[in-house]
């Protein structure tokens, strides 16, 4: 079967071009390069071809964008538009540094933590365009016509695309690993992980820095690296050369630090973020991941302070270095010597924030009210089904569907890929709600719920969603700090609504839906009385 389509319509030739075998190459290169090979075999080759790859899909997906948004617009013009549009941007944020910053916001805004670099280099992989303007001299020979046949493209290749450019690399995150002495110099091992592979484990694991003054850091040479290495690391107890009375150790799963003045016979504690302050600072960040694995004390060092007295470097994982200076004042310093990974960024404070600070939390909490908003609507149909005398399947089929966006919701809180919590808020938890909720108001209604019930149950959508919405808005403040106490209040903010829920069945009328379901008969009309017969010619009056 064939559409209507008229000779201006331009998404039949685009779509070919969208799906022609260069393009999907292209498709899946780009993911498999950044996520795979990059990780894989780091260099020029890899971080040349993701931009080859991009270059190649992206103008056939803009054009396929224009013509389903613009539909009479010629294809030729979109295919035009569409290597125009990503050959010129990606010459100005390759090129610009500001550009590249600002490329990089919204990339963030749209696909979670992300960041382009302008690069001068990643010109040279302009030509590409070339080879996207071959496959669509190839691709408009042959339109595609046939409405299913586009509409299967469409759901098959658009998403994995749109994915696949927004999606970029996997982003680094620094990781504070050990520190030790060197020469007489405090030493430190930076490394970084990425939310798809391995984070480091220990301090060989990451590159070292040493101090060569007060406050500034240089980079371990080689045969450096290669003496650091060898040591005998992952110092989690020591004490005060001149003071062998004065003992430090980390504790285990928290980012404390305690401090013993009789050699380690009693222990106190010098230094500490409590466990639900650690959460909602960790929280701040992308990708936290398992928390108490992430953010947490791991090696320390204690070496002489130039001046007299010593000091103290603690190596506290994805929240940077905590160091004592000489006078006792404890001070978290961020990623000392991690210039090469771009980490000269102070540290996230511990107190204050907000939403502005947790986008992402913010879409969690806003979900999560959602979500329970629509499981009081679905509770409050499926009674007004039974009450009408309506199949028990409509309210099991709700609430697998309402139990299924629970469990996916759940599985994202964690966060430990914050481009995948985004994806599935936006395209599992949000439509199984808004399906789930208007499937069961609808038949509900058939089923003799009034139109004051239907206002009702919206009443009791809001209601819920406001409640629910209370703690967890406190706890995107910070009060309270811990997610589980936030999302167990919410759990009780439904208690009104499901009340309402309850008391509102008694709106469904089940004789009205019997009536829906066997409209009376018209009343019998009696045939009108026949008309007399004429007369026959014998009856007739004479002339």
């Amino acid at each position: 079967m064939t559409d209507s389509a008229t000779p201006q319509d331009g998404a039949p030739t685009t779509l070919s071009w969208f799906c022609h075998p260069a393009t999907l190459i292209a498709l899946v290169l780009l993911p498999v390069n950044d996520h795979v090979l990059k990780a894989a075999f780091p260099g020029l080759v890899t971080g040349k071809l993701s931009d080859v790859a991009g270059l190649v899909l992206a103008p056939p997906l803009v054009a396929v964008l224009l013509t389903l948004l613009v539909p009479r617009l010629p294809a030729r013009s979109a295919a035009l538009a569409g290597l125009v549009a990503v050959g010129a941007g990606f010459a100005v944020v390759k090129s610009s540094g500001y550009a590249a910053e600002l490329a990089s916001s919204a990339w963030t805004v749209l696909a979670g933590p992300s960041l382009v670099r302008a690069d001068w280099t990643d010109l040279l992989t302009l030509p590409a365009l070339g080879l996207a303007w071959w496959s669509w001299t190839r691709a408009r020979r042959r339109p595609v016509r046939q409405r299913i046949a586009r509409l299967v493209r469409l759901l098959v290749v658009l998403p994995p695309a749109v994915l696949a450019v927004t999606a970029t690399s996997a982003v680094h995150y620094p990781y504070a690993l050990g520190a030790t002495l060197f020469d007489g110099r405090p030493a430190i091992s930076v490394g970084s992980g990425t939310d798809i592979t391995a984070w480091p484990a220990s301090a060989r694991d990451g590159r070292w820095s040493i101090r060569d003054g007060a406050t500034t850091w240089r980079r371990a040479s080689l045969d450096e690296e290669r003496l650091l290495s060898s040591q005998d690391l992952d110092q989690r107890r020591a004490c005060v050369p001149t003071e062998p009375q004065r003992c430090y150790r980390t504790v285990a799963d928290h980012l404390r630090v305690e401090q013993s003045d009789d050699a380690g016979a009693t222990w106190q504690v010098a230094w500490e973020v409590s466990d639900a302050r650690r959460e909602e600072l960790a929280r701040r960040s992308a990708n936290p991941g398992d928390i108490r694995r992430h953010f947490a004390s791991r090696e320390l060092l204690v070496f002489p302070a130039l001046g007299g007295g010593h000091e103290v470097l603690v190596a506290n994982g994805r929240d940077g270095f905590l160091h004592r200076q000489p006078d006792g004042e404890w001070q978290r310093e961020g990623f000392l010597g991690a210039e090469y990974l771009g980490s000269t960024e102070d540290p996230t404070a511990l107190e204050g924030g907000g939403p502005s600070q947790r986008q992402l939390d913010l879409l969690l909490a806003v979900a999560l009210a959602f979500t329970l908003g629509c499981t009081v609507t679905a509770l409050a149909g499926h009674l007004a089904i039974r009450r009408g005398d309506g199949p028990r399947w409509w309210g099991l089929a709700g609430g697998a569907s309402m139990l299924s966006a629970g469990i996916v919701l759940a599985a994202v809180w964690e966060r430990n890929d914050d481009t995948g919590t985004f994806l599935a808020l936006l395209f599992v938890v949000v439509p199984l709600g808004v399906l789930t909720a208007t499937a069961l108001l609808v038949r509900a209604s058939y089923q003799g719920a009034l139109r004051r019930w239907i206002g009702w149950a919206l009443t009791g959508f809001l209601l819920t969603a406001l409640l629910s919405g209370v703690p967890l808005t406190g706890w995107l403040y910070g009060t309270p700090p811990q997610t589980r106490f936030a999302v167990a209040l919410a759990l009780l903010g439904t208690v009104p609504g499901v009340l309402l829920a309850i008391r509102i069945a008694g709106l469904v009328d089940p004789a009205r839906a019997f009536e829906r379901r066997y409209p009376p008969r018209p009343p019998y009309q009696p045939y009108p009385p026949a008309a007399p017969d004429p007369p026959y010619p014998s009856q007739l009056p004479p002339r």
